[in-house]
């Protein structure tokens, strides 16, 4: 327990850039970013879920599908404050996390950012309800413990620092994904769609949200990091 509270070494400069880069690399090139975007839906439904649990929602299933999107069913109120805070949750989500993980980065708290990454990825599996989705998710946390139980000090802070840089940039993305998609007549059920129905607020208001809290999370995310 000392272990994971504690404070761990920071990593050499050129580790930051490096992941920094390989983690910009993975959402500005098309052939990298359509795998790599199922982390990006895993914190999106993961958003979800925990936002409709928060709000006193009944969870009942989460499924990830291999064309990167996904789906989370809770059980309510069709109307009010619970519903429309975890229709609002989903595009924050990677974006927040990565600041979380970054702001632990900023205090040398690599271990306990990948004990907690890991602990929320199972706590996510339970609720996953298709085999891909259970592959993925499984995958992940494969990947999660691993590097917690098995990796060095220099490996975990390498593998911490491209984790919370991939959800800083690749947080960025799906809202300009999902413009493109409504300015061409797609995605009439999006997030944004669904919300802009129950609040009465445009839905460019909400797109207009989902940019600014990604755009923020990654600046004072990448001014942590760089920060080291």
């Amino acid at each position: 327990m000392t272990e994971i509270l504690g404070t761990q070494p920071p990593p050499d400069e050129w580790i930051v850039y490096f992941t920094g880069g390989c983690a910009l690399s993975l959402v500005v090139f098309r052939a990298l970013w359509l795998p790599a975007r199922n982390a990006i839906t895993i914190a999106h439904e993961g958003g979800h879920g925990l936002v409709a649990l928060a709000t006193g929602r009944r969870l009942e299933a989460i499924r990830l599908h291999s064309d990167t999107s996904g789906l989370t069913v809770s059980r309510g109120r069709p109307t009010g404050l619970g519903v429309v805070l975890t229709l609002a949750a989903g595009y924050p989500a990677a974006p927040l996390l990565g600041l979380g993980g970054a702001a632990l980065l900023g205090t040398h708290r690599v271990t306990l950012l990948l004990w907690i990454a890991t602990v929320l990825l199972l706590a996510l599996l339970v609720m996953v309800r298709n085999a891909y989705g259970i592959l993925t998710v499984v995958l992940t946390s494969a990947a999660f413990l691993l590097v917690s139980l098995l990796g060095g000090p220099e490996v975990q802070s390498a593998f911490a620092c491209a984790a919370v840089w991939f959800l800083l940039l690749g947080g960025v993305r799906p809202a300009f994904e999902l413009q493109a998609k409504r300015r061409h007549g797609g995605a009439p059920d999006s997030d944004a769609d669904q919300l802009a129905r129950l609040t009465h607020v445009p839905a460019g208001v909400w797109l207009f949200f989902f940019h600014a809290v990604a755009i923020c999370a990654l600046i004072g995310g990448g001014r942590w990091l760089l920060g080291f």
